[in-house]
């Protein structure tokens, strides 16, 4: 069965950090382009950031450009999204999603359930 599964998130204060986690089962993800999105309350899923398969060049939405980084951990089959000088409007549901394409998009091909993230003091 592919699966995604997050982890990592939860309460942080403003300014504080966090490194979530999404580890795929099932399939191989050296293969495949991974990206993360959020949804906070009332809005719409966002793409935050991404990395292709084939070059690993990542990509990040101006909204956590300079505070996110996406990151990949072939042995362990898992990405990983560090989270620095968080702040409250970051607070969502994270998901990370793939897609065997060279781009990431609303139409990814797997999701993970999602993690929420509160960021608030």
């Amino acid at each position: 069965q592919l699966q995604l599964v997050e982890s990592g998130g939860g309460l942080v204060q403003p300014g504080g950090s966090l490194r979530l986690s999404c580890v795929a089962s099932g399939f191989t993800l050296d293969d495949y382009t991974i990206g993360w999105f959020r949804q906070a309350p009332g809005k719409e899923r966002e793409g935050i950031s991404c990395i292709n398969y084939s070059d690993g060049f990542p990509y990040y939405s101006d909204s956590v450009k300079g505070r996110f980084t996406i990151s990949r951990e072939y042995a362990k089959n898992t990405v990983y999204l560090q989270m620095n000088s968080l702040k409250p409007e970051d607070t969502a549901v994270y998901y990370c999603a793939a897609a065997a394409g060279s781009s990431c998009h609303p139409g990814m091909d797997y999701w993970g359930k999602g993690t929420l993230v509160t960021v608030s003091s």
